[in-house]
């Protein structure tokens, strides 16, 4: 009997080294704020090539990361990032980047449209079971808010799309890969995610400089507010409750049956909030990190119609300026035509510098020359309306009625249509041939 006990208390002992042996493996660091001491939950992290590897949780805690991905960039949106080698602290402390903004001034009451004019860094990707797309993109955008529903002008939340600037990568299962500024598949999830409304600060933040309060969802936190003197940051799982999706109305329409999100948080920061409430005009910037199983409906695939993709979306966005102008002011920008070449992309000066891998892409995407691959590609003569024939005085009058009616638009898309069938049924046919033969 007592040898009995003696081999039980051993095994107890050995299962009780053997589970903090593991805790000790898998238990990471949290991220913080170096004044205030508060976890930073949504802070993103970036592995050694660039690519988004995680999220930290509600309580700051970083996801586990192989050694392989270190070192690792620790980002949250009004802080400086952070590089770490491997795990040997506790706790990684970011410190605070000031955003300065020009002071607005509200001239008349005429002048009550708020223009904001943003700078958005987007990390995107798209993966099938075969193919990899990796996409990294700046832009300048604007944005147009009305002060309430009586404004007899719509405006728009959402980022109106100035200058653009695209770098993508393609990667098969083999290793091989090449570089484009363009990509016929649009993944990205960065133009649905625009500025929230007003919204009330919790009443237990009203009357305090320093503080934090969560709100809670059906299953876990859903809104986490954060509170440190006038600067106010919001971070929101859309995922834990349905009444988070107010802070992304216009991706209402996606939370349907047939898409299903694994991941999506969004964090906002506000500055200058003198009031019990949050509104555009203290906007200093917000991040979104989006994973999804799919990204649009009868999106063309790669290789077989049957095959699943994944799509993720990490980007900031920072406000750069803002301004008050009248309703016709505001009218003359939607109908503005803007000259992309001449528009510049303005960096500001708090976001982080790019990843040396970031830095090879755009150097590669750039040092594609488009017009030499062209004249080196062979046309495919079966996209073409055929041979040239010589046209006399009747039959140019009769192209040009065609012309004007759009009999010959219609022709050319049906043609189109036809080819461009032929070409992705031969090219889904070559697919599964070659993975029958793999």
């Amino acid at each position: 009997m007592q040898i009995g006990l003696k081999l039980y208390g051993v095994i107890i002992l050995v299962f009780v080294l053997i589970s903090f042996r593991v805790e000790g493996q898998t238990r990471t660091p949290v991220v913080a704020d170096s004044i205030t001491r508060m976890p930073l939950p949504g802070a993103s992290l970036f592995d050694c090539k660039g690519h988004v590897a995680g999220v930290c949780n509600a309580n700051g805690r970083m996801p586990y990361i192989s050694q392989a991905s270190y070192p690792v960039t620790i980002r949250c949106l009004g802080f400086k990032e952070k590089t770490v080698t491997r795990e040997i602290m506790d706790t990684i402390f970011l410190q605070e980047n000031l955003t300065e903004l020009p002071e607005v001034v509200v001239e008349t009451k005429q002048h009550k449209i708020l223009h904001l004019l943003g700078y958005v860094r987007e990390y995107s990707t798209l993966t099938t079971y075969t193919d990899t797309v990796f996409l990294f993109r700046e832009k300048m955008v604007d944005y147009m808010l009305t002060p309430d529903d009586k404004t007899r002008f719509r405006g728009w939340a959402r980022p109106r799309v100035l200058k653009s600037k695209s770098y993508y990568r393609f990667t098969d299962t083999e290793g091989m890969d090449s570089v484009s500024n363009e990509c016929n598949y649009h993944f990205s999830w960065s133009d649905w995610i625009g500025i929230a409304s007003v919204s009330q600060l919790p009443p237990a933040l009203g009357k305090t400089e320093y503080g934090t309060d969560t709100l809670c969802g059906k299953y876990s936190p859903t809104e986490i507010w954060i509170k440190n003197r006038d600067r106010v940051t919001i971070n929101v799982n859309v995922l834990a409750d349905t009444l988070s999706r107010k802070w992304v109305p216009n991706l209402a329409a996606f939370f349907k049956d047939y898409f299903d999100f694994d991941n999506f948080r969004v964090r906002f920061n506000y500055d200058n909030v003198i009031k019990d409430r949050i509104s555009p005009m203290e906007l200093t910037g917000y991040s979104f990190n989006i994973e999804s199983e799919g990204r649009g409906r009868d999106m063309f695939r790669f290789n077989r119609p049957d095959e699943p993709f994944f799509v993720s979306t990490y980007a900031e966005v920072y406000i750069i300026d803002k301004e008050y102008i009248t309703l016709k002011e505001a009218k003359q920008w939607v109908g503005a035509k803007f000259n992309t070449e001449e528009i510049e992309i303005y960096e500001p000066t708090e976001a982080p510098e790019l990843q040396p891998s970031i830095l090879a892409l755009i150097e590669r995407v750039e040092g594609v020359n488009p017009e030499e691959i062209r004249l080196k590609l062979t046309p495919d003569h079966r996209l073409a309306e055929g041979k040239f024939v010589r046209r006399n005085f009747g039959h140019r009058v009769l192209q040009l009625l065609k012309d004007l009616t759009g009999i010959t638009a219609v022709r050319a898309h049906r043609n189109m249509n036809n080819h461009w069938k032929d070409f992705k049924k031969e090219q889904i046919q070559k697919n599964n041939r070659q993975h029958e033969e793999k």
